[in-house]
Formats: structure tokens, C-alpha cells, sequence
């Protein structure tokens, strides 16, 4: 018979027991953190994987982020913390909740009706749980991690500024301010090289970031996750440069003995090809 969430808890059980992995056993909250975020950027990156039709990479890497978190709740388990049970329960109650348009009476017309309430809910569970105190001092932004990946964090801080209304009625308002960020930052580059001031460096940086997250708004708009985006951009670099040094080294040349048009040549059939 298939492998049930329970076989995976007690397999999870039996590693951590004396009579299981010595490695397993001396596993805690901190040395499993680095394993949960590159999990589940391995999985982030398998939905790409998926889309281009490969759906069992997407079925692994989910698998080994779900043992993560249960390997997670082991360890708070034998804490005395809390088990996994808790963990099922806690957001089994949370989805129920924040969906009032499913299992309750209220009504929802569209998706953007839908973070607006769930925004709302968040707020009141805030008040409920005796945190009036610490939400006066708190911002909207705040659920949006510092350690996230920074293309992420410029969509997720949107998105939730969003929500709320503060954001451009029309993808070409966006463009517009895309190019004003273009113009602002070759003024800045023209600045720097005029100066070479540590100031003027920073300004060009400021407006390089600018000019990036006009770019992450532009894809929220489109509803194109920009992390997938880039990713895929970066994959398909890999993909064309690859055949530049593989077209080089048939010739017994190498990138760094090339002209750039020697590249270029090899770039643009890349570029041409169905495959890359």
C-alpha cells in the first residue's frame, strides 16, 4: 500500500528515536534552518519544471519540503511544544476562518475582494489575540520578511500596498513611471561620471533599485511572478551560452580567445534554435 502522512510521521519518529540515525538525533531548530529554505527554493524552482511538462520533479521537491516540516514538528515534539497534529490543526482553523465566502455567509465577487478581506481578518485575529498594543506601532508591511530575496520582497510589499488600494489603476501608468526611472537613472550615470562622488554612486544604485521595482510592478500587473520569471530568463542564458562554448570548442577556440562577434554569431543561432 502507498505510504500514508501518518507512515511519514512515524518514519520521522523512528529516525529521531535511540534507535534510529545518529545524524537525524542531533538535528535542532537552527541546524535544520538552512535545509528548509533550500528546499523550498528547490521547490519554487521545480514549478517551472512542471509548467514545461516535468510534473514528478514538482512531486519530490514537495515531498522533501513536507518532510522538513515534519521534521520540524518532531523535534518541537519531543519539546514539549507542539506536534504536528497542532501544526494540521492550527492552519485547518486559519483557512477556515480567513475564508468566510466558502464556510461562512459573507460574499466575495472577485479575487481582489478576497485579500482585502483576508487583510481585514488578519487584523481583527491581531485584536483578538491581545495584540492591539503592538498592531498601533505596526505596518501593513511588516508580514513581509527582511530575509527575503529582494525581487520577491519588492512584489510581496506590492502586492500588500495593493490591497489596500495604494497602487497604479492602469499597466501604462506603470510603463510611465518605467521610463521616468530609465531617465532618472541615466542622469544619475552621467552625474557619477562627471563627479565620480561616492554620493552620486549611491544615487545611481538608489535609482537602479528604482528603476527594478517599477519592472517587479509591471509584473505583478501581468500577474507573472517576477522570481519565476528571472529564473526562467536565467536558465534560458545558461541554455545559449552553453552552445556559444560548445560551438567554440568545435572550432578548438575558447570564450576568452573569441571576438564578440564570433559570440554573437553563436548567440543569435542559439537564440534562433526551437530548443534554446
Amino acid at each position: 500500500m502507498p505510504a500514508t502522512f501518518d507512515d511519514l510521521v512515524q518514519l520521522m519518529a523512528r529516525l529521531r528515536s535511540p534507535e534510529g540515525c545518529p545524524w537525524d538525533r542531533e538535528q535542532t531548530y537552527e541546524t535544520l534552518a538552512p535545509m528548509l529554505l533550500e528546499e523550498a527554493y528547490e521547490a519554487f524552482e521545480a514549478v517551472e519544471e512542471a509548467r514545461e511538462g516535468n510534473p514528478l520533479e514538482l512531486r519530490d521537491e514537495l515531498g522533501d519540503l513536507l518532510f522538513q516540516i515534519v521534521f520540524y514538528a518532531q523535534v518541537a515534539s519531543e519539546k514539549g511544544e507542539f506536534t504536528i497534529a497542532d501544526v494540521t490543526e492550527a492552519i485547518h482553523s486559519k483557512m477556515v476562518r480567513r475564508h468566510p465566502h466558502v464556510f461562512g455567509n459573507e460574499q466575495a465577487e472577485d479575487a481582489a475582494e478576497v485579500l482585502r478581506n483576508w487583510e481585514a481578518i488578519k487584523a481583527e485575529e491581531k485584536r483578538a489575540a491581545g495584540k492591539d498594543e503592538q498592531a498601533k506601532d505596526s505596518s501593513l508591511l511588516d508580514g513581509v520578511s527582511l530575509k527575503t530575496p529582494a525581487l520577491m520582497e519588492a512584489h510581496q510589499l506590492s502586492t500588500k500596498a495593493a490591497r489596500v488600494g495604494f497602487d497604479w489603476q492602469r499597466l501604462e501608468d506603470i510603463f510611465d513611471k518605467l521610463h521616468e526611472e530609465i531617465d532618472e537613472l541615466r542622469a544619475a550615470i552621467h552625474s557619477h561620471k562627471e563627479s565620480e562622488a561616492e554620493a552620486d554612486k549611491a544615487r545611481v544604485r538608489e535609482e537602479l533599485g528604482d528603476l527594478l521595482f517599477a519592472v517587479t510592478n509591471i509584473a505583478r500587473h501581468l500577474q507573472v511572478e517576477p522570481e519565476a520569471a528571472l529564473k526562467s530568463t536565467n536558465r534560458k542564458f545558461r541554455r545559449r551560452f552553453r552552445y556559444i562554448e560548445n560551438g567554440l570548442k568545435a572550432r578548438n577556440r575558447t570564450p576568452d580567445a573569441a571576438t564578440l562577434e564570433e559570440m554573437e554569431a553563436l548567440w543569435q543561432e542559439a537564440k534562433n534554435s526551437d530548443k534554446l
